[in-house]
């Protein structure tokens, strides 16, 4: 745990400006999206103690959502920058429709019960200990226009929490 503990990254960077991939399944049955969004904090403990997290959002219209809800593990991986191509088409392809992560060009592997990737740099692997769906009447006026508004996005977004139990970095 002290590894995780000293994690040093810029939070705001690897999700927003870095992007990162989220799976949840096995190896062998699995699905993945690119998410911009998401948070890494403590929770639920004495200072110095408290769980390590980390908290991400998926819309129950996305095929990775089914995998979130039936899976109590899943990962969230960060990529160098010439697989920002792959995470393009990981976060506009379905999963439905074929296996995307074949097309963009990735290696799932086994990672704490959960799955990684070869080509990933940093892995989080996260037990799921809390999910609710985000309720629109909570949100902010301008954040319902721009995310909630569309055919596809009436039904806002789900949060999921995981303990951060293992972490894995790569060169």
């Amino acid at each position: 745990m002290d590894e995780i503990k000293a994690l040093d990254v810029d939070i705001f960077r690897i999700f927003d400006d870095q992007w990162a991939l989220l799976t949840a399944g096995t190896p062998g049955d699995c699905n993945a999206m690119t998410i911009s969004w998401g948070q890494l904090g403590s929770l639920w403990g004495m200072p110095g103690r408290a769980r390590k997290i980390a908290t991400v959002f998926v819309k129950p219209v996305r095929h990775t959502f089914s995998f979130m809800e039936r899976h109590g593990v899943f990962t969230i991986c960060w990529f160098p920058g010439e697989y920002r191509k792959a995470l393009g088409i990981l976060g506009s392809a379905s999963g439905r429709d074929g296996d995307k992560i074949a097309l963009a060009g990735l290696t799932p592997r086994p990672a704490g019960g959960g799955v990684g990737y070869e080509q990933a740099t940093l892995t989080l692997i996260c037990k799921k200990i809390y999910s609710a769906p985000m309720m629109k009447e909570r949100i902010p006026a301008d954040a319902v226009a721009a995310f909630y508004s569309g055919a596809d996005g009436l039904e806002p977004h789900h949060m999921f929490i995981g303990e951060i139990t293992g972490m894995e970095r790569r060169s």
